[in-house]
């Protein structure tokens, strides 16, 4: 174990090294805000709480992200995708994105919503068998009749709430629903969870959307492959074999030659 992380220990020196004599600023011990690492102009952050193994793919994966901003000031309209933007490309290097980064697959995401899709059926499904004409995403004109004076009819847009009474302020909630209104109808209950598991529903598609985006973009997919390349080469090359010739003949004619440097310090042969 301690020759393990001695060994890395002097490959991060060494490359940490090799990024200052660029005029790299690199920083290993902060926050990376809230990342394993971080690039910004001239600038890699390092999380001070990274795994021992996860240090140098991130500072390669970092410098990848360096790679492409010089680029870009040289060119604006720089496509890290070796220069081209071809569909299985972009298929190739979403595998070799999953395989390096487990959490790109946003399987939790995906198990949550189907598991909130099933919920709502089921709260639905109650509702309906005293209320057949309800519908989920039209004014429920029942509970609106029996909630008009009730803290209740905040609930539909609100899991929580603070009703001021007197001098004091009282809390409602989804969570405590039954234990509020003890004497609200099972389909009313089932409304108010249904109107919340929507809103849960909507923020996780959000969060996919906004996920799927930042791991499709084309920075990000020249990031986790380089990083790939050095996780598991013939991994790499297996996942994205057409995309790996592009790069390689492209790196044969010194197009990546930093790359080519960093490459030396951690023995990837490409």
């Amino acid at each position: 174990m301690d020759c393990t992380r001695n060994r890395i220990n002097e490959k991060k020196k060494e490359i940490v090294l090799f990024f200052k004599s660029l005029g790299l600023d690199v920083r290993t011990k902060t926050k990376a805000l809230g990342h394993q690492g971080f690039f910004r102009v001239n600038r890699i952050d390092i999380s001070k709480d990274i795994k021992e193994e996860r240090i140098i793919p991130t500072l390669i994966h970092e410098f990848a992200h360096y790679i492409t901003y010089k680029k870009k000031t040289l060119c604006k309209d720089f496509n890290p995708i070796f220069l081209r933007n071809n569909e299985y490309i972009y298929d190739e290097l979403i595998k070799v994105t999953h395989f390096v980064d487990a959490n790109s697959t946003l399987e939790k995401l995906y198990i949550q919503k189907e598991n909130i899709k099933n919920t709502i059926k089921y709260h639905e499904k109650i509702i309906k068998n005293k209320y057949p004409e309800f519908k989920r995403n039209e004014k429920f004109k029942q509970f609106q009749k029996y909630s008009k004076n009730s803290a209740a009819r905040h609930l539909v847009k609100y899991d929580a709430i603070k009703i001021l009474h007197w001098f004091s302020y009282k809390t409602y909630s989804i969570i405590n629903l039954e234990q509020e209104f003890p004497d609200m109808p099972k389909e009313f209950v089932s409304y108010l969870k249904l109107k919340s598991c929507q809103r849960k529903q909507a923020s996780i598609t959000r969060k996919i959307n906004k996920m799927n985006k930042y791991y499709s973009s084309p920075t990000e997919l020249f990031a986790r492959f380089i990083e790939g390349l050095y996780i598991d080469i013939d991994k790499t090359k297996e996942l994205a074999p057409q995309t790996y010739d592009l790069f390689k003949a492209l790196y044969d004619n010194n197009y990546y030659t930093p790359i080519e440097n960093l490459f030396e310090i951690v023995n990837i042969k490409i």
